[in-house]
């Protein structure tokens, strides 16, 4: 199955987008026989050398603002008979706009006005006729994959958790299996305990069971070797709960993480070539915004000097690679001295915001300045979020591998920004560091163009601001 970076992509979307391309070739293919009519100029029309490229611009801009619209996020998408409605609405005009300013730019890509009009009409009516059929029947082409969980460990609690939140997994949890089969019946989250780690064989027999995953509170001694090796060559799926949850998440779990684990986990390597290039890439592309930015910089600049006059920008200390401090540049969204002598988390509600400095956060436009610290290598587009010395200090007493986070330049976005919330506790850090783990694991340069996909959509949406 496809990941990004070490994260699966679940089949269940995978097949959805695919049967929305052809929904959407389908809609366009309708267009050409209702304008045309005739047989053969529809045929002559098909052939021409532009037609093909025609078809795969209409379906990536189409596919790219479903995506940021939402309509792949089961957890998002509008419900009710309204929602698929109103979503596809909104999608279907936004790609209009998007590709009426690429037809003027590039002519030669226009699909020609007749077939336009009538394309959006009908790819509108077909995919909206299909996500009807869809809420109705549900995404399932095939049965759900059956987990069961072999001991109660936290581990294997959090991961059935996010596997009911997640319905596009397409996984079933069947149970628990309780270490001493003490107790049966006991529900944990739901399902619960349905048998005792030594009936493990039957119980995958008469369960039917596909998957079997390892979350023990000692494995000493309790472990049914013997068992899950037979289980192995009978082409049942084993695996550990942290390694699962991973897979599906995109976190590396921290609690009841061993040192060993990491250490002897496959990832977390950074050759010098692949350093050197995602250096490279972070200064070419951070002049060039500097540049492409610098009238927008100048107006937000203006507006904050008439409001609060100076200073313009807001310099605070953070922890970089390896620990080393530097000065972080933001636009200031606050009133002056706002923190007086001690830091604060963010609050959702914060009176010290300016007017120009609620918008700004909102649009996130406060990080622009951060791309001068990304040219002078004290950044890199992505990675972990810098922090500041006095919570990292904090943290690292409170949260087991948080310095871990120090072994990568720190980022203007990253894993933990577009798939988490804003850390302002202990515990919502805990989760970031999770993410930022994964990140540092899997490091690469996909990985660091999904993140840059992922943080657009997050900034339209105008989510995580503080």
């Amino acid at each position: 199955m496809p990941k990004i970076g070490g994260q699966q992509v679940p089949s269940t979307i995978l097949l959805l987008a695919g049967i929305d391309s052809l929904v959407i070739a389908a809609g366009l293919l309708l267009a050409i026989v209702l304008r045309f009519h005739d047989l053969g100029a529809i045929i002559h029309y098909l052939r021409a050398p532009n037609t093909l490229t025609h078809f795969l611009v209409v379906i990536l801009i189409c596919e790219c603002v479903l995506y940021y619209n939402d309509l792949y996020d089961l957890q998002e998408t509008s419900s009710g008979p309204a929602g698929p409605f109103v979503q596809l609405l909104q999608s279907l005009g936004l790609s209009c706009l998007a590709l009426a300013i690429l037809s003027y730019f590039a002519p030669d890509l226009a699909l020609g006005r007749g077939i336009n009009v009538l394309a959006a009409v009908t790819i509108f009516g077909v995919m909206l006729f299909w996500r009807l059929i869809l809420g109705f029947t549900g995404l399932w082409l095939h049965s759900p994959e059956r987990v069961l969980v072999l001991g109660t460990g936290p581990a294997g609690i959090a991961l059935v958790r996010e596997i009911i939140q997640r319905p596009e997994l397409n996984l079933k949890v069947v149970g628990f299996l309780d270490e001493k089969g003490e107790n049966i019946g006991k529900s944990l989250v739901n399902p619960g305990i349905i048998g005792a780690v030594s009936d493990v064989n039957s119980i995958v027999s008469q369960q039917k069971v596909d998957r079997v995953v390892l979350s023990l509170m000692e494995r000493r001694g309790t472990t049914p070797l013997r068992d899950l090796l037979h289980l192995k060559f009978a082409g049942v799926g084993v695996e550990e709960a942290h390694s699962f949850n991973e897979r599906i998440t995109g976190r590396i779990l921290v609690e009841r993480l061993s040192p060993s684990s990491l250490i002897l986990a496959e990832g977390f390597r950074k050759s010098y070539f692949q350093t050197a290039v995602k250096r490279t890439g972070d200064m070419l592309i951070s002049f060039v915004a500097l540049v492409l930015t610098l009238p927008v910089m100048s107006v937000i600049a203006l507006a904050i000097w008439l409001e609060t006059g100076s200073p313009i920008f807001y310099r605070q200390k953070r922890t970089g690679l390896g620990g080393r401090e530097f000065d972080i540049l933001k636009f200031r969204s606050m009133v002056q001295n706002a923190e007086g002598d001690r830091p604060c988390w963010a609050a959702d509600v914060d009176n010290r915001i300016t007017r120009v400095g609620r918008f700004i956060r909102n649009c996130r436009l406060d990080e622009l300045p951060q791309v001068f610290n990304v040219f002078r290598g004290e950044m890199s587009l992505v990675g972990p979020r810098p922090e500041r010395p006095y919570f990292c200090k904090m943290l690292e007493e409170k949260i087991p591998y948080y310095a871990l986070r120090q072994t990568v330049r720190p980022g203007i976005t990253g894993w933990a920004q577009v798939k988490y919330q804003y850390g302002a506790s202990i515990e919502e850090s805990k989760v970031k560091l999770e993410h930022d783990l994964f990140y540092i694991k899997h490091l690469s340069f996909m990985l660091d163009l999904a993140i840059l996909f992922e943080t657009a959509k997050v900034i339209l949406n105008g989510r995580g601001a503080k």
